[in-house]
């Protein structure tokens, strides 16, 4: 493990896998999964920690340095290595490798392809951004492309030879999609139409990485009505699908970032200097209804993006604190004769570190356990039992999205401040990594239109429908965990902290019936902070008993400290991380609306 390098923990991912998910039972009854046991698998997780640590890191930090480059015909550059970097990895199936084998890609299913995705966004976030958005605009179409589309770009996007994009922001709209000014008029060629505007902020709008690129465009048909109901959904691709000739969407400049460097985040004008076509992907007026397939997919992306560099972080920052000798034991503080230690002996140090610890590994247990829901929902014959595995990853998508990036985010800030000095500086990685992540609570939805999404759509769904579902699937956890008799203590203030989210919620459905939407609104980040700390506090309980178990069935060798330490991140969270539900709770019940007061801000 280096403090300079970039680290993974091949232990935890493989413990959330395979002893917590137990994802080889389920791949065993599955004849589409049948060729990945556990020990493919674990060779394939394997690989991809070499590919991130060989290949993918060092390209990572120089382009970083580097940034993307724009010309004068709208061509971007991506820093040196990447083009190798890429090439590599579409050579080698990696951009494809959830993708249907009859596509071209390698059939993975979702949890064990969002392990590796962690690996390699955390090695580096900026190149991972094209395959992600390739693979997105792949998966929109196998759902809904036209044939003769699909036929055209499936393979190439899932093989890496082409690349996507996902177009929705303007400059006068930003997040509020329905503003859309872009406009898209028919020609005389059926599905067919030229489009006419600017996208701003498009992640990958151009690169050298790809021989193509499919951008899929939210535009606007004449007389379309106002609002999201008026965008429809169109494939505009760089270079024309049947003569070749460029596309006229052309790049016209490349944003100046914070981090992600390497990441072409562009303004792209459509039909400036000739005809920009389009071809439209469902009827005129579906845009919305379609781009939340790919919007959905990349919201859990995005919380992979988020845990991916808080884990590099944690690892790097564990790793310097174990080596960084400063200052003496707090036993010998009046001593100036004591021996010097590592600040991994200093007790703030170990607090931080713990913080990190439990944060880390209690998200990855959740975004896997989602991403496990979607291959649950495919592997059964009961459409019920379908439904309730997808009604769950409806609820929980923003809180993925939303809750691990802020967390996700707070320990790189942890991070950094466990290097002292040394963190604030280029020398070690961790301010790349918080660069890096900040922009993921931002994109794709900011995490205050997730919390508006999750307290204004998913909760009211079918009357609370999947809320009690939650409910009713968290208490079984806990309730299975009392009955051994372990863990009473910790599950009890688990049960409670669910209680006090139960009360936030029907206090916040009361003032709702009231026809009181701003008030409502105004406490919806605080509430998906109490549900997101709720659900790790009973991620935290449930890997403490499979470890528990592994302790009671004879573990040996490094598996005991590794188990205890499951054990001891329950009661970390439990007592240092878990009050925050109640305080939340508190917050949102106690009907405080200040600043909404006419004479602030004035």
């Amino acid at each position: 493990m280096s403090a300079t390098g970039y680290n993974v923990d091949l232990r935890d991912l493989h413990f959330v896998l395979f002893e917590q998910l137990k994802v080889q039972d389920w791949q065993a009854t599955n004849p589409k999964y049948a060729d990945f046991d556990q020990d493919t698998c674990s060779a394939l997780l394997e690989e991809a920690a070499r590919i991130s640590k060989d290949v993918i890191w060092p390209v990572n930090v120089a382009g970083d340095r580097e940034k993307c480059k724009l010309d004068g015909d709208g061509n971007v550059t991506t820093p040196k290595g990447y083009k190798e970097a890429w090439k590599l990895l579409a050579e080698n199936g990696w951009v494809g490798l959830m993708a249907p084998t009859d596509l071209g890609g390698a059939g993975l299913p979702p949890v064990l392809g969002m392990a590796a995705a962690e690996m390699m966004t955390g090695a580096g976030p900026a190149l991972s951004t094209y395959g992600g958005l390739s693979r997105g605009v792949g998966n929109l179409l196998v759902e809904h492309g036209p044939k003769w589309l699909n036929d055209i770009c499936l393979q190439k996007l899932f093989s890496g030879e082409w690349g996507g994009t996902m177009c929705l922001t303007e400059a006068g709209a930003g997040s509020a999609v329905g503003d859309n000014r872009c406009r898209a008029t028919p020609t005389d060629e059926p599905g067919l139409y030229h489009l006419e505007g600017e996208k701003i902020f498009i992640t990958g709008g151009d690169q050298d990485l790809t021989s193509n690129i499919v951008h899929l465009v939210l535009a606007r048909v004449p007389g379309a009505p106002a609002g999201t109901k008026g965008l429809s959904i169109f494939a505009v691709p760089k270079f024309d699908f049947f003569d070749g000739h460029r596309n006229d969407a052309k790049v016209v400049s490349i944003e100046h970032k914070m981090g992600l460097n390497g990441s072409a985040t562009c303004v792209l004008a459509l039909g400036a200097n000739g005809p920009c076509k389009g071809w439209i992907i469902g009827a005129e007026g579906d845009g919305m209804r379609i781009m939340f397939h790919m919007m959905n997919e990349a919201r859990i992306a995005v919380g992979i993006q988020g845990i991916s560099s808080a884990s590099a972080a944690y690892l790097n920052a564990l790793h310097y604190a174990k080596d960084r000798v400063q200052g003496t034991s707090i036993k010998d503080m009046n001593n100036g004769d004591a021996p010097r230690v590592t600040i991994v002996n200093h007790p703030d140090v170990r607090r931080m570190l713990m913080r990190m610890k439990v944060s880390v590994e209690t998200m990855r247990s959740l975004l896997y356990a989602t991403a496990q829901r979607l291959t649950l929902a495919e592997n059964t014959a009961d459409a019920d039992e379908a439904k309730a595995h997808l009604n769950i990853v409806e609820l929980l998508t923003p809180i993925c999205k939303a809750h691990c990036t802020d967390l996700g985010f707070e320990v790189c800030v942890t991070a950094l401040q466990t290097f002292g000095g040394y963190g604030y500086i280029g020398e070690y990685p961790v301010e790349q990594h918080l660069r890096d992540n900040k922009i993921a609570s931002i994109y794709e939805g900011t995490n205050g239109i997730q919390a508006m999404d999750l307290l204004g759509r998913k909760m009211r769904k079918g009357s609370g429908m999947l809320f009690m579902q939650w409910l009713a699937e968290s208490g079984e956890v806990i309730d299975r965990v009392k009955a051994t008799g372990k863990f009473d203590e910790e599950a009890t203030a688990i049960d409670k902290a669910r209680d006090a989210l139960g009360a936030a919620a029907m206090h916040l459905g009361a003032v709702g019936a009231e026809g009181r939407l701003d008030a409502v609104m105004l406490h919806a980040v605080s509430f998906q902070e109490l549900f997101g700390t709720v659900i790790l506090g009973v991620h935290a309980l449930e890997q403490a008993h499979v470890a528990q178990a592994a302790l009671d069935n004879g573990a040996s060798g490094e598996d005991i400290a590794f188990y205890k330490g499951k054990v001891l991140n329950l009661k970390f969270y439990v007592n240092q991380m878990l009050p925050k539900a109640q305080a939340l709770s508190k917050t949102i019940r106690s009907g405080d609306e200040s600043c909404m007061d006419e004479i602030l801000f004035a």
